[in-house]
């Protein structure tokens, strides 16, 4: 079945980018959006074959798969903007949905105030239409007459509070009153972000399409988005790497994988370590079928009682207890093996840093920066400035000069750096074989094929794909090989610079589990909650001013009185 072209839409139908979009009768009465048999193919290659699924009111669907699965693609089938070789996306007549845009430059000329309120697209029309009829020289009795009837649309949409309510909702999402008459593009390219995705949710569309809506987001507007969506009472699709956030704010995961697409209820942990669980009971063949049940059972049974502490408790909470065990299934993704063994372990005195201070382009990043490594130490390094973590990974690593002050590593120590920014690395056209082999360590010195496929291999690069050349590596493939790097450098210590940046969420869990068990000593700064707080034991941030350092986890950090207070003295 093929989505039908036309020009016209009628009372039963919704017109999605020249495609009619129609719903059955059953389907207006039970769901929102409902796809059938959808397929897309580029060529030889399948994204989607035979996907048939259904998005109801009041749930939040997280989008989960690979990179490269199709993610974002589908959320552009269901909006209209790419039209599938087969099938058909049933929407229920007079929904409205919002997509969050990512070309930030499409609405330079507008204002910011204006930008959010083209996201209701018939109350924008509308206003602009009245405005047309009343800047008439010549005010016809037919022009009153529609004047009238627009009067009654805008104010049934809330036209008349339009202004104040997209005010309203840029300050909530960090962006200043003094920014709202400027011109997009005149405003920082962070704004953009935020103003793009006031857009989106503004008017409370029925439908709500989300492709990575926390990135350029700071913690405390990521925190009010988590609320927003957990009291959402309408249908949301988001895409997004941050597991955290997912956490917070989906009922149900929709799992991209091997050209289909399934649903499966509670949020992303519960679906990792359900389909985990199940996974290991297929392996063991020795388990009685009846402990299998029963350990499942007790899994859901816990998780379930975990909900009531979610922002979405009551709906999600439900969803579980009406869950069967019988929904669960192993996940059939590769997550990479990253291993990293420590050659010795590191001695008494690791890192010593004294008074260190940088300013770039007369901004101070940091000063007085004092603060000594220990044993056990794993440490979240954060700053309101992004470049200053960044420029202290390259003090401590040799490869930026301090104002002033000094560091001083041990001497049993070896470090492992992951850098925010890596293609300096992969300027060359060498194979992954010859790429990696430059980077082993004096002390191997067998250092044979199979001992490079081996740590290859760890990072899914099997067979023919050593042989790619580094010139023609995708994002997450430069990330890995920076992995394999690391691995074989058998570090004591590993920096970690915005690490799941580029990764998938196969890639992005396994890291975070290695660095949980790690134990050698961690310092990374991160954009992902979950990997800050299940890998932290102590909080030190980067200010123009000092550091604060504190032994305690992320979470304890962000909800600390006397923290909150410290920092206003510290970015005065």
């Amino acid at each position: 079945m093929t989505f039908r072209k036309e020009t016209v839409q009628d009372s039963n139908s919704l017109l999605l980018s020249g495609l009619v979009i129609v719903p059955s009768r059953l389907q207006i009465l039970r769901k929102m959006i409902s796809v059938k048999d959808l397929k897309l193919a580029y060529g030889k290659r399948v994204l989607f074959e035979e996907v048939n699924l259904n998005f109801t009111k009041g749930n939040c669907y997280g989008v989960i798969g690979a990179n490269g699965a199709g993610k974002s693609t589908f959320l552009k089938i269901l909006s209209g903007e790419i039209e599938p070789n087969k099938g058909t996306v049933e929407i229920t007549p007079g929904e409205r949905m919002a997509v969050l845009k990512q070309n930030q430059f499409q609405f330079d000329e507008e204002t910011v105030l204006n930008t959010v309120m083209m996201g209701h697209t018939k109350l924008w029309a509308i206003a602009k239409e009245r405005e047309t009829i009343y800047a008439l020289a010549d005010f016809t009795e037919e022009d009153g007459m529609r004047a009238g009837e627009l009067e009654h649309e805008f104010g049934e949409m809330g036209g008349y509070t339009a202004d104040s309510d997209a005010a309203t909702l840029l300050s909530e999402l960090g962006v200043k009153e003094e920014y709202h008459q400027s011109l997009m593009k005149d405003i920082p390219s962070n704004l953009k972000v935020r103003v793009l995705l006031a857009q989106a949710i503004f008017g409370n569309p029925d439908i709500l399409l989300l492709d990575e809506p926390t990135n350029g987001l700071d913690i405390e507007t990521i925190g009010w988005l988590e609320n927003f969506l957990a009291d959402y009472e309408n249908i949301v699709l988001v895409v997004s790497h941050d597991r955290h956030f997912l956490d917070a704010v989906c009922t149900h995961v929709a799992d991209v994988d091997r050209q289909k697409i399934k649903i499966f209820t509670g949020n992303y942990t519960f679906w990792y370590e359900s389909s985990q669980l199940m996974a290991r009971q297929i392996n063991d063949k020795n388990k009685k079928t009846e402990e299998k049940r029963q350990a499942l059972i007790d899994f859901i049974a816990r998780f379930s009682a975990n909900a009531s502490k979610s922002k979405q408790a009551t709906s999600r909470k439900k969803a579980l207890e009406k869950l069967s065990i019988e929904e669960i299934e192993p996940s059939y993704r590769k997550y990479p093996g990253i291993i990293f063994q420590q050659l010795r372990e590191v001695g008494n005195q690791i890192l010593n840093v004294d008074k260190l201070k940088k300013s770039v382009d007369g901004r101070v990043l940091f000063s007085d920066v004092t603060f000594t490594v220990n044993k056990g130490d794993k440490i979240a390094l954060l700053s309101r400035d992004p470049l200053a973590v960044t420029s202290f990974f390259n003090i401590i690593t040799g490869d930026t000069k301090t104002d002033s002050g000094s560091y001083e590593w041990g001497t049993t120590v070896t470090h492992a750096y992951l850098p925010q920014e890596n293609n300096h690395f992969f300027n060359g056209k060498d194979n992954l074989m010859d790429w990696l082999r430059q980077y082993v360590p004096d002390h191997v010195k067998d250092v044979d094929e199979p001992f490079l496929r081996g740590f290859l291999g760890k990072m899914l690069f099997s067979g023919d794909d050593v042989l790619k050349t580094t010139n023609v590596l995708s994002g997450g493939e430069k990330v890995r090989c920076m992995l394999s790097k690391m691995m074989l450098q058998s570090p004591n210590v590993i920096l970690l610079d915005q690490p799941t940046n580029h990764l998938d969420l196969e890639s992005i869990q396994s890291f975070n589990e290695q660095c949980t068990d790690y134990k050698g000593i961690v310092l990374l700064t991160s954009h992902d909650h979950t990997f800050m707080q299940t890998v932290a034991n102590r909080v030190i941030e980067l200010t123009p001013k000092g550091i604060i350092d504190r032994l305690m986890t992320f979470d304890e950090y962000l909800v600390d009185e006397r923290v909150k207070t410290l920092k206003e003295e510290m970015y005065k």
